[in-house]
């Protein structure tokens, strides 16, 4: 765990936004979209807590150039999202880095794609662990100090596939099905205290995450690489481009502002029109 002490809001930038000197915990954000959205809230202002795995050296290298960049403060926590003491401490050293925590962004997420019938037991423990339950026991731990605060925002990075099924992947429909569900729970149960909880529905980013999926796709449908991307991939999104971090970040920092205060429990797509089909 890699922890710096809150910096003054006056040394915060930019200190015109509403969002500057707030504090959000992207987990899964070493990476991919979590990367994008912590990008996106360091650039509005907000101090940020990173977390996810790979090469610490990496990932603090990764650390000091936001920290720098944004004129914010960074933190990392190395959390296993699939272990609920874990998720309780990263919130807690998240507290008492930056005095409180005002915005959860529950991001991290595995894969697996695999017919149903020799889908193994483990992944789908797995995934369910991390795409879902993650999001629950983080929730649980910030929640109570939002509702004290009367202010809060939690986004559950979902999918479209919170949306619409796919073959092949029936652990991580079945979680981003429930990650909408606990959304609209959790937006019905906080509405009063000046939180909102909304989903983002992303299609297909060109994240490490969806770049593994592309040859085990392939092995699953016999087909080749560029097979996968052209007609399963791109197929589904009318637009026939990847989204990107960048859009998903943008989306992000919009939910934390006081003109997104009205939505709440909704499912957002950006998926190039996938589910408009």
């Amino acid at each position: 765990m890699i922890s710096f002490k809150r910096k003054p809001l006056s040394k915060v930038a930019p200190v015109s936004s509403e969002l500057a000197g707030r504090t959000a915990i992207i987990t899964g954000s070493t990476s991919g979209i979590g990367l994008g959205i912590a990008k996106s809230f360091a650039a509005s202002g907000m101090n940020v807590m990173l977390n996810g795995f790979g090469p610490l050296a990496e990932i603090e290298l990764m650390r000091k150039a936001i920290e720098k960049e944004f004129g914010v403060g960074v933190a990392y926590s190395d959390a296993d999202m699939s272990k609920p003491d874990e998720i309780a401490d990263m919130v807690m050293r998240a507290r008492e880095t930056f005095g409180q925590v005002d915005v959860l962004v529950n991001n991290a997420g595995i894969q697996h794609v695999e017919a149903i019938e020799t889908f193994p037991t483990a992944k789908w423990n797995a995934i369910i662990a991390i795409d879902l339950s993650s999001a629950f026991h983080g929730i649980q731990a910030v929640v109570t100090g939002m509702k004290e605060r009367k202010w809060g925002r939690i986004i559950n990075v979902a999918s479209a596939h919170a949306l619409v099924a796919s073959p092949f992947k029936s652990a991580y429909v079945a979680a981003k099905h429930g990650l909408l569900g606990l959304t609209k729970t959790v937006a019905l149960e906080t509405a009063e205290f000046g939180i909102t909880a909304n989903a983002i529905c992303p299609g297909y980013v060109l994240t490490p995450l969806v770049e593994k999926q592309i040859p085990e796709t392939a092995k699953a449908r016999g087909l080749s690489n560029e097979e996968v991307i052209r007609d399963v991939l791109l197929h589904a999104q009318p637009t026939k481009k990847f989204v990107t971090t960048e859009q998903v970040g943008a989306l992000a920092v919009f939910l934390c502002t006081g003109a997104a205060a009205s939505i709440t429990g909704a499912a957002l797509p950006i998926e190039g029109g996938w589910t408009a089909q």
